[in-house]
C-alpha cells in the first residue's frame, strides 16, 4: 500500500564529469544566438556563428560548435603524428619481429645442445659406445648427415640413428646446430628475402616456428585485406578448395569491373550472391568500389610515407606474400582496374610523422586510415561552415573517429532549426529563417533577464512612491472600511475585530464599524520614448550593441510588467525615424550614419508623446556625442567639430519638451569634456538627470531609472 509513495526515488552522487547532462532544448538554443541576434540584427548570421562556437548554458548544459570539433580533430591527428614514426616503424617493427624468432631459434638450438650434453641419470660413468671394429662413420653416413645439418634438413635426432652411439649423436648434433646456426646468420637484410629463407627454414625450437607462422599467416591477411575486408584467414591456412573459390572471386570482380569501365551495368547482386562474404556491409557496386578505395588508400598512404628503398622493400614482400602465381596475375588485374575507376593519385597522402614510436603493419593501415578519413571528416566540417548545410557531416563517422559527445554535438546542431521551428520561434519565409512574434519576446525576455541579473535584490521596485489613493489592484494590506471604499473583505480582520469588541462566545455579532478591506492600488500610466544614437561614433566606441539590447529589455519590460504604459523607440543619425517592436531586434550597424541629429530626434519624440494624455512623459536619451547637425534653410546640415546653431536648435527642443512635461533623462557613453558641459546644460532647461555610465552597464542604470521613477498610489 505504500509503494506509491516510493515512486520516484532518486540517487545522488558525486560529479565527476563523465556523467551525461540532458540534451539542449529551444529555449537555450534562442538563449545562446540572442546576443548576436540584438548586435547583429541578422538571425541568419546569429545561427552561422551559433553553429560555428557551439552553446554553453549557466547550469553546465553544452554542444560543441563545428570550430571546437575541428579543433579536437586536429589535436587528436597531432597527437598521432607526434607519437609513431612511418618511415621506418612499420619495417622496424618487422624486422623486430624477425629478429626475436631467430633469437628463440637460437636459443631454442643451444637448449637442445645443453640437453645432449647432459648424459642421462644413471648413466654418467657408462662407457662410451664405439663404432663396430673401431671405425668412423661411413662417408655416406656423413654425407647423409650434412644434408641433415642444413637449413633445409629435418630435424636433428630425427630418422634411423639407433646404429649410432651417443657421442656419434652428440656431435651429429653439434654439426647441425652449427649449420643452423650459420643458415641463420647468413640471411639476407632485407625482410623479404629473411621471409623467403625462414619459410624454407625447418625450426629447432616450436616457440620460434609457431611465431613465424603466425607472423606470416598475419602478414598475408593484413595484404589480402587491403583488398578484401572479409578475409578472415591468410593464405597459408586456405585447403585448396578455399584458394579456388578466392581465385573465381576475384575473376569475377574483374569482369564486374570491366564491365563498368565499358558503361554497362553489372550483375552486383549475383556477384554478391556468390561472394558476399568477402565484403561485409556492402550494399551495392558503389560501396564496394568505396571500401575497397578506402583500404587501398590506406596502403598506399603507408607507401607514401617510406623512403624509396623501403617502399620498393613492403612491396617485394607483398609480391612474396602473394604465394600462388595465379592469384598474384589476377591481383595485380584488380589494382589496374581499381586505378581505373578511383585514381589514387589524387589520394596520396603524406603525413609529418615526428615520433619514435613504430606500429605494425594492421595498426598502420588502421591508423593511415583513420587519419584519412579525419581528412574527409575536415572537408565535410569546412563545407558545412562555408554552405551552411550540417547534413554534409557523416555522424557515424564523428562517433567512430572522435567520440560519443562530439557526436552528440552534431546530432544537436543538425536539429536546432527544426528544434526552434517546433517551439515556434522561427519560421520560414521563402528561402529565409524568421523570427516569429514568439520568438523576439523571447529574445526581449532573455535581455531584460541579462540585465536585471547585474543588479541586487533590493537595487529596484516596480513603484516606489509616498502617494496614496483608490482603485486598481489589491494589496495584503488592510484598513477600516469608509463608505465608497470597493468591498474586498479582510474577513480574518474583520471577524477579529468583532470578538476583540464583544470577547468569546457565540454568535459573533458584527458591527460596521469591525468591518476591514484590502487597500487597492493604482498605478499611474507612464509613456516614454527611448532615443537611441545610431551615429558611426556608436558602432566605433562599442556602443551599439549595449543600446539595442537594453531597448529590447525595456520594450519586454514594459510589455510584461507594465501593459499600460507606451512605448517609441526612436533611433537618430543623420535623421531620426521611429522604430516599431518588430524592427527592433532587425536593427543593426547597416542602420548607422554619419552624424548626430539629436534636434530631429527631440522633435519626433514630442511628437509621439503628444498622442498620449497621461502627465507621466519621459524621454530616455543613450548617446555618446553632441549634436552634430542644425536644419537651415529647409535643409539638414552637417558639421564637426560642433556647430552652435546645432547645439542651440537641439537645447531649444529641449526648452518645448520642458513646456510639455516632458522630462529628458540622458545616459552619456563618452567622455568628450565639451559633450559633458552640453548634456549639463540640457540637465539645467529640463530639469532631467544626467547618468555618466560605462557602456557594460547601461542596462543596468538606465532600467533602474525607469522602474524608480514609476508612480504607485495606495489608498
Amino acid at each position: 500500500m505504500f509503494k506509491r509513495f516510493y515512486k520516484n526515488r532518486y540517487g545522488y552522487t558525486r560529479w565527476d564529469g563523465t556523467q551525461r547532462i540532458e540534451g539542449l532544448d529551444a529555449d537555450d538554443i534562442l538563449n545562446a544566438l540572442s546576443d548576436e541576434y540584438l548586435e547583429e540584427g541578422n538571425l541568419q548570421q546569429a545561427l552561422r556563428r551559433l553553429m560555428q562556437e557551439g552553446i554553453r548554458t549557466e547550469d553546465g548544459r553544452r554542444s560543441m560548435g563545428l570550430r571546437e570539433l575541428m579543433e579536437r580533430m586536429r589535436n587528436m591527428r597531432s597527437e598521432q603524428l607526434n607519437r609513431y614514426n612511418m618511415a621506418s616503424g612499420v619495417m622496424d617493427d618487422l624486422r623486430e619481429k624477425l629478429e626475436e624468432i631467430k633469437n628463440l631459434e637460437r636459443k631454442g638450438i643451444q637448449s637442445r645442445l645443453d640437453e645432449k650434453q647432459q648424459p642421462p641419470a644413471g648413466q654418467q660413468n657408462a662407457p662410451t659406445e664405439q663404432p663396430q671394429d673401431g671405425q668412423q662413420p661411413s662417408s655416406g653416413q656423413q654425407g647423409q648427415q650434412g644434408q641433415q645439418q642444413s637449413g633445409q634438413a629435418g630435424q636433428a635426432g630425427e630418422g634411423d640413428d639407433s646404429d649410432l652411439t651417443p657421442e656419434q649423436k652428440r656431435k651429429m648434433l653439434e654439426m647441425i646446430a652449427k649449420r643452423k646456426q650459420e643458415y641463420l646468420e647468413k640471411l639476407p637484410d632485407d625482410i623479404p628475402g629473411q621471409i623467403k629463407g625462414l619459410s624454407e627454414y625447418d625450426f629447432m625450437d616450436d616457440e620460434a616456428r609457431d611465431k613465424f607462422n603466425e607472423l606470416l599467416a598475419s602478414l598475408q591477411q593484413q595484404m589480402m585485406q587491403q583488398f578484401f575486408q572479409g578475409m578472415q584467414q591468410s593464405l597459408q591456412n586456405m585447403t585448396p578448395e578455399d584458394i579456388a573459390k578466392m581465385r573465381e572471386m576475384i575473376r569475377d570482380l574483374n569482369k564486374m569491373l570491366r564491365e563498368r569501365q565499358e558503361g554497362r551495368e553489372p550483375d552486383f547482386d549475383a556477384f554478391m550472391q556468390k561472394h558476399g562474404e568477402y565484403f561485409p556491409g556492402v550494399n551495392s557496386l558503389d560501396d564496394l568500389l568505396e571500401q575497397m578505395r578506402q583500404q587501398m588508400q590506406a596502403m598506399q598512404g603507408i607507401m607514401d610515407n617510406l623512403s624509396p628503398e623501403q617502399r620498393e622493400e613492403l612491396q617485394n614482400l607483398m609480391e612474396q606474400l602473394m604465394g600462388d602465381d595465379r592469384i598474384r596475375v589476377d591481383m595485380m588485374e584488380l589494382a589496374q582496374n581499381l586505378e581505373a575507376l578511383m585514381p589514387m593519385e589524387q589520394a596520396r597522402t603524406r603525413y609529418p610523422f615526428r615520433g619514435d614510436e613504430s606500429l605494425p603493419l594492421n595498426e598502420a593501415m588502421r591508423m593511415m586510415g583513420r587519419l584519412q578519413q579525419m581528412e574527409g571528416l575536415e572537408d565535410q566540417f569546412k563545407d558545412a561552415r562555408r554552405l551552411d548545410n550540417l547534413e554534409a557531416i557523416d555522424s557515424d563517422k564523428v562517433k567512430d573517429l572522435l567520440g560519443d559527445e562530439e557526436y552528440q554535438s552534431v546530432e544537436q546542431l543538425k536539429e536546432l532549426m527544426k528544434t526552434l521551428e517546433e517551439a515556434g520561434y522561427i519560421q520560414k519565409k521563402g528561402n529565409r529563417w524568421e523570427l516569429t512574434a514568439r520568438g523576439i519576446r523571447k529574445i526581449g525576455q532573455k535581455a531584460l533577464q541579462d540585465i536585471f541579473n547585474k543588479l541586487k535584490r533590493d537595487g529596484f521596485g516596480r513603484h516606489i512612491s509616498p502617494f496614496r489613493g483608490t482603485g486598481g489592484e489589491r494589496t495584503d494590506e488592510s484598513k477600516p472600511y469608509q463608505f465608497g471604499d470597493p468591498f474586498l473583505l479582510d474577513l480574518e480582520k474583520t471577524l477579529m475585530n468583532a470578538v476583540h469588541r464583544r470577547g468569546i462566545g457565540t454568535p459573533v455579532g458584527l458591527e460596521k464599524e469591525d468591518f476591514e478591506v484590502y487597500r487597492t492600488e493604482f498605478t499611474t500610466q507612464s509613456s516614454t520614448v527611448l532615443m537611441i544614437d545610431l551615429s558611426m561614433s556608436m558602432i566605433y566606441n562599442g556602443c551599439q550593441p549595449a543600446a539595442k539590447k537594453v531597448a529590447v529589455a525595456l520594450e519586454s519590460l514594459i510589455r510584461s510588467q507594465f501593459p499600460r504604459d507606451n512605448l517609441h523607440i526612436v533611433g537618430f543619425s543623420y535623421l531620426a525615424r521611429e522604430y516599431k517592436s518588430e524592427e527592433l531586434v532587425e536593427m543593426s550597424r547597416f542602420d548607422n550614419e554619419t552624424g548626430t541629429n539629436m534636434a530631429h530626434g527631440l522633435m519626433l519624440a514630442r511628437q509621439l508623446l503628444g498622442r498620449h494624455h497621461g502627465v507621466n512623459k519621459q524621454i530616455i536619451l543613450i548617446t555618446d556625442g553632441g549634436p552634430t547637425y542644425w536644419h537651415e534653410d529647409g535643409e539638414w546640415h552637417f558639421g564637426y567639430p560642433p556647430n552652435p546653431f546645432a547645439e542651440q536648435q537641439t537645447l531649444l527642443e529641449a526648452q518645448r519638451c520642458t513646456r510639455e512635461g516632458i522630462t529628458i533623462n540622458t545616459f552619456m557613453l563618452g567622455e568628450d569634456r565639451w559633450m559633458i558641459a552640453f548634456v549639463n546644460q540640457l540637465a539645467e532647461i529640463n530639469h532631467g538627470r544626467t547618468f555618466y555610465a560605462d557602456k557594460n552597464n547601461l542596462g543596468e542604470y538606465l532600467l533602474v531609472d525607469y522602474l524608480n521613477s514609476k508612480r504607485k498610489i495606495i489608498v
